[in-house]
């Protein structure tokens, strides 16, 4: 943990408690707003021991500072991400924090055996005391599953037929399944998560097909992108649920991802940030330049487009906490997925964002 110098102060006198509970009731936010972490674990250009040991701490921290979760990506063969087993990082995060929430965003299904991913969650949700959110998807990278034999073609039978399985799993006491890719007869499951009847699931997809099939099925949602696109997307899993006769009560969290950097001002911040969000980019294009293919279009190639699109949030503690409550009402969003650690941003400037979120809407919102 940093000293307290690094933290900012929260404003304390009756004016700001004002302006918060008056940003609540003319914006329309919801009463449960939560803010967790989301990491590539991407590299940072230092010894990848240390960024491990460093996100661990960073994770510690978040966890006195009131965080709800911590979410990390899964990649392989690329810089863009240094946690290609997640369930193994989050295991080490799991014995460093007490009530810090976390999971795989996404845990790639086509490169696993279902059996085996059912073992895991069981694990990791016992060890912690039932704090796991699995995060499930196919991924979006062909490249990533082509080292691994898995054809762009096979994918989405294999992934689903791994996802049927893991729900079945989940339900019952022995395994049966009859499919394309895999084939399981009466296999005896031993263990159970802690959590029943099993951990939250979540989905992070762009796209409304996708958003519909989590808001039937009882998931929760991330989705990245300007404010204004995400909004199709959120709509689109209300309207579901809406027709959704077996939906509960709990309110499902809607996730908005954004890159922050924050710090005491705004030339600061704008610094620290392009230049972390310039190694970013490199890790992040490093596998479709390697393999001469295209990358994605909404890719923001620059540091300035990635303000335009909304993709980073960088200013001082006001400023910010301004722009994401903004986005976050446009895009009919619950639960802000802060991308606090990414590029070559040093520790303490994370851990500085972070505690000034924890002061800037955490703590308005708890």
């Amino acid at each position: 943990m940093r000293s307290t110098s690094l933290r900012p102060k929260a404003q304390s006198n009756q004016d700001s408690h004002s302006k918060i509970g008056d940003d609540r009731v003319k914006s329309g936010l919801p009463s449960r707003l939560k803010c967790a972490i989301f990491d590539h674990l991407d590299d940072d250009g230092r010894d990848i021991a240390r960024q491990y040991e460093d996100r661990l701490k960073l994770a510690e921290a978040c966890d006195s500072l009131g965080f709800y979760a911590y979410h990390l990506a899964e990649h392989h063969c690329t810089p863009h991400g240094r946690g290609p087993s997640p369930n193994l990082f989050l295991a080490s995060l799991a014995q460093r924090t007490r009530r810090l929430r976390f999971g795989p965003l996404v845990l790639l299904l086509n490169l696993y055996h279902p059996l085996r991913v059912f073992e895991e969650i069981c694990m990791l949700d016992q060890l912690s005391g039932g704090r796991l959110e699995l995060g499930i998807g196919r991924g979006s990278q062909p490249i990533e599953w082509g080292y691994f034999g898995i054809s762009a073609g096979a994918a989405p039978s294999r992934y689903m037929e791994a996802s049927e399985i893991l729900n079945v799993a989940l339900k019952g006491d022995t395994l049966s399944y009859q499919g394309s890719h895999f084939e399981l007869n009466s296999v005896p499951l031993t263990l159970r998560p802690h959590q029943r009847p099993s951990p939250p699931t979540w989905i992070a997809s762009n796209r409304p097909e996708s958003a519909e099939w989590a808001a039937a099925n009882g998931a929760n949602l991330a989705c990245v992108g300007p404010a204004s696109a995400v909004r199709s997307i959120t709509d689109a899993f209300r309207c579901r649920r809406a027709r959704c006769t077996a939906a509960d009560d709990r309110e499902p969290f809607l996730g908005l991802a954004r890159m922050i950097v924050i710090a005491t001002s705004d030339g600061e911040a704008h610094a620290a940030a392009e230049a972390a969000y310039g190694q970013w980019l490199d890790s992040f294009k490093f596998l479709y330049e390697l393999n001469a293919t295209p990358t994605p279009p909404a890719l923001p190639l620059s540091f300035d487009a990635a303000l335009e699109s909304q993709l980073c949030v960088v200013g001082t503690p006001a400023s910010a906490r301004r722009q994401l409550l903004n986005q976050m009402e446009e895009a009919g969003t619950n639960y802000l997925l802060c991308q606090l650690a990414f590029g070559s941003l040093p520790l303490d400037t994370s851990l500085y964002t972070a505690s000034a979120i924890r002061a800037e809407v955490i703590d308005s919102f708890g």
